[in-house]
């Protein structure tokens, strides 16, 4: 799962907002980096991508892709995923999607304390509605080229944008069966631990 997703299956408290985002900017052990609310939020985040690393409809989706392409299905799933739930976040959020991303932002400005590289985002990502963009398509062509450009090999993702419009229906239905089970496995997590 990508920012979004994680996000809306984080909590909607500023701490468990920040730690949703937080834990694709921390690696390591946390062990009293962070305050005791945010920790939890990035060990969720954490419990999150193990849970969906490894279930039987990730490795499917996956499985979609071409074999030279393989090595990248998952990024490319995370931000494919954070499309559809965009796309139909009213199915799966009862707060609008404008609502949710505005309160998202204000957390992030008001935090003086993010890790560097996400400090480094956070205005743009405010300015310029990352996840509100989701909703589009061909957002995602934005995203593939800026994942790129930290590749060692950009070349490694050119035609990932065609291949996910070729395979635009099966990943969505894709989604549409694995999303409420993460959801599930979300909502049983404990909040601190």
């Amino acid at each position: 799962m990508n920012y979004l997703a994680h996000l809306h299956l984080g909590g909607s408290q500023p701490a468990q907002l920040l730690g949703s985002l937080y834990g694709d900017f921390v690696k390591g052990p946390l062990a009293g980096r962070w305050p005791a609310d945010i920790e939890a939020a990035i060990r969720l985040h954490r419990r999150i991508d193990a849970f969906t690393d490894s279930h039987p409809l990730i490795t499917q989706a996956k499985l979609r892709f071409p074999s030279e392409r393989r090595r990248f299905a998952g990024i490319l799933l995370d931000v494919f995923f954070d499309h559809c739930l965009a796309r139909d976040w009213s199915l799966y959020a009862a707060e609008p999607l404008d609502a949710f991303t505005r309160h998202v932002y204000q957390v992030l400005v008001t935090e003086p304390q993010l890790p560097d590289r996400l400090a480094l985002i956070a205005p743009r990502m405010a300015a310029q509605d990352w996840l509100g963009s989701y909703r589009e398509f061909e957002t995602l062509e934005l995203v593939i080229t800026g994942m790129s450009r930290r590749l060692s090999r950009p070349e490694a993702l050119e035609g990932a944008m065609a291949e996910l419009e070729a395979l635009y229906r099966p990943l969505s239905d894709d989604f549409r069966q694995f999303y409420p089970l993460l959801q599930q496995f979300a909502g049983t997590q404990p909040i601190i631990d």
